[in-house]
């Protein structure tokens, strides 16, 4: 079992068990007991879950039910995915991951004249009546508790897309770059990453100093990050240095033009 793939699940297990100690770490995945200890402190060290004395207690946030994240920061949001929504010209190819602020962009981008690419159940669901926008599903393992299709088989269905732009959303962002919590889903993305011209992250500002589970990319590899004006201006400073165009949506937003569709 490779290293993520395991600290993916030990997260799960102790998720559902509320708490765990470090013998049922041990028995339940066959490892040793230094092997289990450095796994609790790698996601202790992320704030998934509290190291206790002999075992470790959840208090994460990052593999929660979709229902359970799409009402957090609401409003912002909906605010990023009109933003978002703005920027994007009719006749794109946009390609969206699955994410409860890529389902608002999706939401805003109803009645538009666009081709979109995505992973998402719930974004699939929401477009798939809409005349105007030709849909295109990536198909894979569909993980249950986001209904997003994952794995190699995605992966496979991605490597034939080529898209204007990827806008996608993240568990996390550190000086080290974007984190995701699942790393069936970190794989899928870096082939999203790769078939796309352009890269646009939508998340709301608590994500910022936070990391996930699994390491998707570096910060250098996103071109534009939509976001809302909780964010401090040293973050705004640190992405604007590594070459990323900030777009700050509420008080502090920035009116821009759409951005027109290559030929």
């Amino acid at each position: 079992m490779l290293l993520d793939e395991r600290r993916t699940r030990i997260l799960q297990h102790i998720e559902q068990k509320g708490f765990v100690s470090l013998p049922d770490l041990c028995e339940h995945f066959g490892i040793s007991e230094s092997t289990a200890r450095r796994d609790v402190d790698f996601l202790d060290g992320i704030s998934q879950v509290r190291k206790t004395r002999g075992g470790a207690a959840y208090i994460g946030e990052s593999i929660t039910t979709f229902e359970e994240r799409k009402v957090k920061a609401l409003r912002q949001k909906q605010e990023i995915a009109q933003s978002v929504a703005d920027m994007i010209a009719d006749g794109e190819v946009v390609l969206l991951d699955g994410g409860t602020t890529t389902l608002e962009v999706a939401r805003q981008l109803i009645g538009r004249s666009l081709q979109v690419v995505t992973n998402s159940i719930p974004i699939i669901n929401l477009l798939i009546n809409q005349p105007s926008i030709e849909l295109v599903s990536i198909g894979g393992y569909v993980y249950p508790k986001t209904g997003v299709a994952l794995g190699p088989v995605a992966v496979q269905s991605l490597k034939g897309i080529h898209a204007r732009r990827l806008v996608m959303s993240v568990g996390g962002i550190t000086d080290r770059g974007l984190f995701n919590s699942n790393s069936l889903l970190v794989e899928t993305e870096r082939q999203m990453l790769e078939s796309a011209d352009e890269v646009w992250v939508v998340t709301d500002s608590s994500k910022f100093g936070r990391s996930a589970l699994s390491h998707l990319c570096a910060l250098d590899v996103v071109d534009r990050v939509v976001t809302d004006d909780g964010i401090t201006d040293e973050w705004q400073a640190r992405l604007e240095q590594a070459g990323i165009d900030v777009v700050i949506v509420g008080n502090r937003s920035v009116a821009r033009e759409p951005v027109a569709a290559s030929a």
